[in-house]
């Protein structure tokens, strides 16, 4: 941590050093919007997971725009944009009671996602370069989890479905958290434009579109894999995995929040070991290792909903989040990392935005699938379809090797291939 530390910018260092704080809000609503929507709001359990579809709809649609708006503009002036919706969004669904406030609540949620997602990473991209920017992905997403981890324990502790103040207090709170990172951009950072220039720095960047980068093959298979990984991994945990806790294994809101601190005591403790495993080796076969760890994953989720004993279920739960989270420390410093490295100086927003929209893709269908299969009570067959898509994840890793070079993949030094 030293040495990575000490080699990087001072931009670098400030992006990192309020991060745990900026997601403690996120952490005290993230495993329990679904819960919120449903047992609170008395929402029914499809409309709640098609309303939780919203943010990752919205974000879809403006996802290509924000790739453009951050190669012209720089990725601060987009991420000011993105912050600013979203507080009012939290703030809206604090004290929405109907569906019509709810949806737009996550609308304005989803908007900051949507913006914000290629934003960020085109502002890591332009603020770290070389090899230490797979090492600030990885060390960035353990503090992100720090924050939601320790949000998550606060909020199992607070929220009570009898009593709605409480929700409305922690989406309240997750309003302004946002403020920490706004400040951020506003103060220290407000030399930093992550704009992209010409090669040689001339001047802006030529214009490239989005059809012109989809023609590469290996873009092409990535953004699948992004898709395919989302919907089985983080389109699940705000919907799918509380919705099957609360339904199949019937496990309280203290057990869901203790599970999510769970995942992310393992993400903080065994992110930089899993650097240190990974560095110089095939982002690739990294990628197959991680789909293996999730299908046991969800086989434990699975085994908590099938035995009628809550002290299993909640076993169950918890080696879930467990090894899911050791699977998670091997996508996050992979996928982000192979993405800008296809990615030139001046494409770099679009390349973000193309893998955020694979992102909202499948946030999308994870909601909307998850709350379909369990409000018709198919929790076996909700498991299956997401072992199966661990399968898909490794078949598509394997073909997205033959395409890429040797360094995008992660390998250091590659000799040279002969001509």
């Amino acid at each position: 941590m030293r040495s990575f530390w000490a080699s990087l910018p001072t931009e670098g260092r400030w992006l990192l050093s309020t991060v745990a704080m900026q997601t403690l809000g996120r952490g005290l609503t993230l495993p329990f919007t679904l819960i919120y929507l449903h047992e609170v709001r008395g929402f029914d359990l499809g409309l709640s997971g098609s309303l939780m579809a919203l943010i990752a709809v919205t974000g879809l649609l403006v996802t290509a725009p924000a790739g453009i708006l951050t190669d012209r503009y720089g990725a601060r002036v987009v991420l000011l944009a993105g912050i600013s919706c979203a507080i009012v969004g939290h703030s809206v669904l604090a004290v929405a009671t109907t569906p019509g406030a709810a949806a737009f609540a996550l609308v304005l949620i989803g908007l900051n996602f949507g913006i914000s997602w290629p934003a960020f990473n085109a502002l890591i991209a332009a603020v770290v370069t070389g090899e230490v920017r797979q090492q600030y992905f990885g060390v960035n997403f353990a503090l992100v989890n720090l924050g939601i981890g320790v949000g998550g324990v606060v909020g199992g502790l607070v929220v009570d479905v009898d009593r709605p103040a409480t929700f409305t207090g922690i989406y309240l709170a997750d309003a302004v958290s946002q403020l920490i990172p706004m400040a951020l951009l506003l103060f220290p950072l407000r030399h930093v434009h992550g704009r992209a220039q010409h090669a040689d720095g001339a001047g802006p960047a030529p214009r490239e579109g989005y059809l012109h980068i989809l023609r590469r093959r290996e873009v092409r298979w990535l953004t699948a894999l992004t898709f395919v990984v989302t919907f089985v991994g983080y389109g699940q945990l705000e919907a799918g995995v509380p919705g099957f806790s609360r339904q199949a294994a019937e496990v309280s809101t203290g057990a869901i929040g203790a599970a999510f601190a769970v995942n992310t005591a393992v993400i903080v403790l065994l992110q930089f070991t899993v650097l240190s495993r990974i560095r110089g080796r095939r982002r690739t076969r990294v990628m197959l290792v991680m789909s293996a760890t999730w299908v046991l994953a969800w086989l434990l989720l699975g085994a908590a909903g099938l035995v009628d004993s809550s002290a299993f279920a909640v076993a169950g739960l918890l080696g879930f989040m467990l090894v899911f989270g050791i699977g998670e420390t091997m996508m996050q410093p992979t996928v982000p990392a192979m993405n800008n490295d296809l990615a030139a100086d001046h494409t770099r927003g679009r390349y973000n935005a193309i893998n955020a929209a694979a992102f909202q893709g499948g946030a999308i269908a994870g909601p909307i699938v998850a709350g379909f299969l369990l409000q018709h009570h198919l929790a076996a067959g909700y498991v299956a379809l997401m072992v199966l898509g661990c399968a898909v994840i490794a078949a598509t890793a394997l073909v997205l090797e033959r395409l890429v070079s040797p360094a995008v993949n992660g390998v250091l030094d590659p000799e040279p291939v002969p001509r």
